[in-house]
């Protein structure tokens, strides 16, 4: 069995590296964009299993690239979780109309994290 491929999609390189770590010790396989725009060259054909995307980021923010990916026939069904240090209510809900799966409260535990990339593998 192939290990399961996460996207990681985020503007803050030391972000991109510790999840990129803690994922890839985890046994994952891990793809990493830095900002929307970018992580969409991953959306060609191949097998993506999980993405976590950052919220606020420059040329193309988290919200709309999952906008993106749900309007994507190959990958609207990926579950999708936003890692962030944004708490503004109104952005969750936006997330939420956009089907986002998860949304992860930056700092975070990497234990809890972890938990939270397991059952969303497992949906």
């Amino acid at each position: 069995m192939s290990k399961k491929r996460i996207l990681i999609v985020d503007d803050f390189e030391n972000t991109r590296f510790v999840v990129k770590f803690t994922l890839e010790n985890s046994g994952y396989e891990v793809l990493v964009g830095e900002n929307g725009e970018d992580a969409k060259r991953f959306l060609d054909g191949s097998r993506i299993d999980l993405i976590i995307t950052d919220y606020n980021m420059p040329i193309m923010n988290g919200l709309d690239f999952s906008i993106f990916v749900r309007q994507t026939e190959k990958y609207k069904y990926v579950p999708i979780l936003i890692l962030t240090t944004d708490t503004d209510e109104k952005k969750k809900d936006l997330a939420r109309t956009a089907q986002v799966t998860g949304w992860i409260q930056k700092p975070f535990k990497m234990d809890r994290f972890l938990k939270i990339v397991e059952k969303s593998l497992n949906q």
